[in-house]
């Protein structure tokens, strides 16, 4: 007689209330973002007649905040209670973009890079927040696939969001495309509001230490911590080896290919495609691979399509060496994110995010900032070696932590499958 505790089948990933929850705020706000993103770069390109100075500000605008805020973000994260904090978020982010709609009808353009900023620093509070309800909700042999999901669902917007931020802005201009942004952000606050009730803080009953003890706390944790240690190693690699392929890009379309500009359009649209499908099959490696496995996997094929698109002069080939590359930046996302859940603590959470993303967009920005002087000293497939090795280095780092197993004080899965929504 067969056991049924044996045969009966584990339960999918939707269907706990949690993912579904997040997933849906999630598609909201990736709405919210694209539809705002493209509907600033175009009014701004439109209203100052292409000028780079004022085009490059809206990066600006968009990364500065997590140099600044990242650390402070991660930290209170750790002090507040999540949910309230995601949901406080994204409506001051809404009404901040209504704040700029006012603005506008006073013809004060550049309150639009108010928007970006602001939502920029508010989500340095939410997204560790985030993940600190992602380790307490969802059981450690969901969260893997979890995290496919949600790559799956921004592979979706890489490819569609472009195209809807561009047509409604230019359909109803810049004041509707706002108006549409601010709505997606309320309805994910809306949405977060069927998350299960925080848990009172652990410090309610006793003395909260100073900010300052407990963000070196972070810092400490992290250096201790093997794992976390060499995925901040990582980080790094890979935002050295991303910001010269970001710069390489359009270098690569114009000099190598001998195409126009505009050419560029259809290496995104290969991107987005391969992203979205590499978020498709991230699912199914991550049944049959490690995380550290995928990642070494990931960063070798990364590396190898990087220089190959730095040699190659047939489009075709470029295209599909692009292609390798997008398929697997969701397995990069997707392994290093499920490392950092699986080896933190809860306490910690907040903390580590806020310690390891500056690690990879600070070294992105500045290889992005001396790339270009570079291509005046080396050739585009010595700057392509270059980016290559960065990435290639970073995943044979995984060597070094491919036998390491999670603690059991970090396997945090829900507190309790009945836990009430509010």
């Amino acid at each position: 007689m067969s056991n049924p505790a044996v045969s009966k089948k584990s339960p999918g990933i939707l269907s706990n209330p949690f993912i579904r929850t997040a997933m849906l705020s999630h598609m909201m706000l990736q709405i919210g973002i694209w539809v705002r993103n493209f509907s600033v770069l175009l009014y701004v390109t439109e209203r100052t007649d292409q000028d780079p100075v004022a085009v490059s500000l809206i990066s600006v605008a968009e990364f500065a905040p997590i140099f600044i805020f990242s650390f402070i973000g991660g930290t209170f994260a750790d002090r507040w209670r999540p949910k309230r904090t995601m949901v406080g978020c994204d409506l001051l982010s809404a009404f901040s973009v209504c704040a700029v709609l006012l603005t506008l009808a006073f013809e004060v353009w550049e309150a639009v890079y108010f928007a970006t900023f602001v939502s920029a620093v508010l989500s340095q509070f939410s997204q560790p927040s985030m993940m600190k309800l992602f380790k307490r909700q969802v059981p450690p042999e969901q969260q893997q696939g979890a995290m496919a999901m949600t790559q799956t669902l921004t592979g979706v917007f890489m490819v569609l969001g472009p195209a809807m931020g561009g047509a409604i802005y230019g359909a109803f201009g810049i004041e509707a495309s706002l108006g549409f942004t601010g709505a997606a952000f309320l309805a994910s606050a809306l949405i977060l509001l069927r998350l299960p009730k925080d848990d009172a803080p652990a410090s309610a009953g006793g003395q909260r230490r100073r900010f300052s003890a407990e963000l070196g706390d972070g810092f400490r944790y992290v250096l201790r911590n093997k794992v976390l240690r060499t995925l901040s190693i990582t980080f790094a690699m890979v935002g050295l080896s991303s910001g010269i392929a970001n710069t390489l890009g359009i270098f690569v379309v114009t000099d190598l290919l001998g195409k126009p500009e505009s050419f560029v359009q259809y290496f995104q649209m290969a991107n987005g495609a391969a992203v979205l499908a590499g978020g498709i099959s991230v699912a199914f490696l991550a049944k049959k691979m490690s995380p550290p496995q995928m990642l070494l996997l990931a960063l070798a094929f990364d590396a190898a399509a990087l220089i190959g698109m730095g040699y190659s002069t047939i489009t075709g080939l470029t295209l599909a060496l692009n292609a390798v590359a997008g398929f697997f930046f969701p397995v990069i996302q997707v392994a290093i994110s499920t490392m950092m859940i699986r080896w933190t603590e809860g306490a910690f959470m907040g903390r580590v995010g806020g310690v390891m993303m500056p690690m990879f967009t600070g070294t992105m920005v500045l290889m992005m900032a001396v790339s270009g002087p570079l291509l005046h000293v080396f050739s585009l497939g010595t700057m392509a070696i270059i980016s290559g090795a960065f990435m290639l280095a970073g995943g044979m780092l995984q060597f070094a932590i491919m036998k390491e197993r999670a603690p059991s004080s970090a396997q945090q899965g829900p507190a309790s499958p009945t836990s009430s929504a509010v």
